[in-house]
């Protein structure tokens, strides 16, 4: 899966963030640093949305390929 991702150039390095999940968010020295950590943040954001969601009744709607 591929998430569009957000990086800023700061006097520590690079944030990164993902503008499509809220509050997730890392950072890194470097901009490869950087974007490696987002990937670990992505993945603990997921699996914390699926633990929060494990008692509530959802469905999947398929949106397509967007550009």
């Amino acid at each position: 899966m591929k998430y569009k991702v957000n990086y800023k150039k700061t006097e520590e390095g690079y944030a990164v963030w993902v503008p499509g999940l809220p509050g997730c968010w890392s950072q890194g020295r470097t901009e490869e640093e950087a974007l490696e950590n987002i990937k670990d943040a992505i993945q603990a954001y997921l699996d914390t949305i699926d633990d929060l969601s494990k008692e509530q009744e959802f469905r999947y709607v398929d949106v397509g390929n967007h550009v």
